[in-house]
């Protein structure tokens, strides 16, 4: 009877062990160790806090099909990557958001965004943001970047150097967080 009852428990503790596994903590955010893009499995790479003025904005988690520190490679790569930000401020409107991330393809040093494709990508981003969203960028290689936002799918900006402009923004020689920028890379 005891032998039984420390089975049972151990493979309780087993269990409790294997499904916190399946979710990585960051900054009070929890992220997926894995997803899925194009049947390939991405792994979470690091992730970070950006703040702003001694505000909380996003924290934000890096994917890739291998772990990699190598910020270039990971501009480069035309392989299922995946950007995943997650709002912990009501700072964070729709209107700062767009407008940083076009600030940020302005001082991306790495692929190309056209005007055409900065408006079309941006324009994806047409609801008010709130504490709790979940945006999702997913690159596919011949497909481009596809956004979601809380599990919708918002619409897709095509071709890698787009997807390396964007990717530029928090990976570029010029990243707009140098600290989240090492995070990510899961330099901490």
């Amino acid at each position: 009877m005891k032998i039984k009852l420390i089975l049972s428990m151990a493979f309780l503790v087993g269990m409790v062990w294997t499904t916190n596994a399946q979710e990585i903590k960051a900054h009070g955010v929890e992220f997926p160790a894995k997803m899925k893009i194009n049947n390939q499995v991405v792994k979470y790479n690091g992730a970070g806090l950006r703040e702003k003025y001694f505000f909380d904005l996003y924290v934000s988690a890096l994917y890739l099909p291998e772990k990699s520190d190598d910020a270039q490679k990971i501009v480069d790569m035309d392989k299922e990557s995946c950007i995943r930000i997650k709002l912990v401020s009501d700072k964070v409107t729709r209107d700062k958001f767009v407008e940083t991330v076009k600030d940020g393809f302005g001082t991306s040093t790495e692929g190309k965004a056209t005007d055409a494709q900065i408006k079309e990508f941006m324009d994806y981003f047409n609801t008010e943001f709130k504490s709790g969203d979940d945006i999702i960028l997913i690159y596919k290689p011949k497909e481009g970047v596809q956004i979601y936002m809380n599990g919708k799918n918002l619409g897709g900006t095509k071709g890698l150097e787009f997807k390396k402009a964007l990717w530029g923004i928090w990976f570029g020689k010029e990243p707009a967080d140098k600290g989240l920028k090492k995070a990510m890379l899961g330099n901490i």
